[in-house]
């Protein structure tokens, strides 16, 4: 009997090359799409469509490459698990932080709750359409870097389950997009020139303050911009517009170039300096989840990534009680951001992550977050 594989299918020709290669390699792939509240009419992708992902479009394009491929198709209703994810995003904002929503929505949901309806329909795997791939070897399943640097998505993947490494597949992990698209036009797959999402689907006009103030009305996180002093210079409609680094669109005139360095949601103070007070020597990070077999106490030599399009720097980390580290650069990095996720390599292989509580000064001490 073949192995039963449920796939997550968004609509997008990753997932959908991605259902083509397990069919070829002999699975029984069964089709789930997870709607989450983005509704719209069903229509097929065109090239012009710009968009994010799980909307009811994208329910029928996934439904129409399930059927041109013959394989069952599901739309599961997560659309009250997916306002947990806006709520975060929100939430994280107002806390003068950067959210990563998919980080959360692979954990929370791809690799969480999708996995747990794969386990009621006695699935052997759980496949995605991410560029990344799971090495097998005798120690066990390795979470590795794709083949493609480009497009790699393992940053996005550090928190998933140890336990679940098993349990994944990557069919494109080892192929080029332009390959991905290739295959898709062999296969006849209508999705084979659907543009690529590129902003958070819950905010697919690219506001995401305009979001957080209607989640929250009434809230006013208004204040001042201030410099390193505590010296006003100008005034903000609220905090929930800025993250860490940032330069365009600060609303001020100040004649010189100046970032965000800080955001203190307590007073609602934005904190405005030169570019390089950025630079920070390192990093304590929370809620680590490691991939790989590390102790508290552990020091590791590795490779750590701090954004998802940053490039990963050599490090030293400290592997702390109650899943946090402390993260030491061998050269500063720029705008370490609370918030986002921090996640440690060595050389291809992922080796855990967690999320960056904050920047460490040069004279920072090692006390434990």
């Amino acid at each position: 009997m073949s192995a039963r594989v449920v796939l997550a299918m968004s609509g997008g020709v990753d997932s959908s090359v991605a259902a083509y290669l397990l069919r070829k390699q002999g699975y029984e792939v069964i089709g789930l799409f997870m709607r989450t509240g983005a509704h719209g009419t069903e229509e097929s992708a065109t090239p012009s469509r710009k968009k994010g992902c799980c909307s009811a479009l994208d329910a029928g394009d996934a439904r129409r490459v399930a059927d041109r491929l013959d394989i069952p198709f599901y739309a599961l209703d997560f659309e009250k698990d997916f306002d947990r994810i806006i709520e975060y995003f929100a939430d994280e904002y107002l806390a003068g932080r950067t959210p990563n929503p998919c980080v959360v929505c692979n954990d929370w949901l791809k690799f969480g709750k999708l996995w747990s309806y794969g386990e009621q329909l006695d699935a052997d795997f759980i496949a995605t359409g991410h560029y990344a791939r799971i090495v097998r070897t005798e120690a066990g399943p390795e979470l590795h870097r794709a083949l493609d640097p480009a497009k790699d998505q393992s940053y996005v993947l550090h928190g998933i389950r140890k336990s679940i490494l098993p349990r994944l597949l990557f069919p494109i992990g080892g192929f080029t997009k332009a390959e991905v698209r290739e295959l898709a036009r062999q296969a006849d797959l209508a999705v084979a020139d659907k543009p690529d999402s590129v902003e958070i689907c819950f905010v697919p006009n690219g506001d995401h303050a305009d979001l957080i103030r209607k989640r929250r009305p009434g809230l006013s996180t208004a204040g001042q911009f201030v410099d390193q002093g505590g010296r006003p210079l100008g005034e903000h409609d609220g905090i929930e517009r800025f993250t860490v680094g940032q330069r365009k669109g600060l609303g001020v005139a100040l004649g010189d170039r100046r970032y965000v360095l800080e955001i203190i949601p307590a007073s609602n103070e934005v904190v405005l300096g030169p570019r390089e007070d950025l630079l920070a020597e390192g990093l304590v990070a929370s809620r680590v989840n490691w991939l790989a077999d590390v102790a508290p106490g552990t020091e590791l030599t590795c490779l750590a990534k701090i954004r998802y399009r940053h490039e990963a720097a050599a490090s030293t980390v400290h592997v702390l009680p109650d899943s946090n580290a402390r993260v030491y650069f061998e050269v500063p990095q720029s705008a370490v951001t609370p918030g986002q996720a921090v996640v440690f390599y060595d050389g291809n292989r992922v080796l855990g992550g967690g999320w960056i509580e904050n920047a460490l000064p040069a004279d920072d001490s090692d006390e434990a977050p």
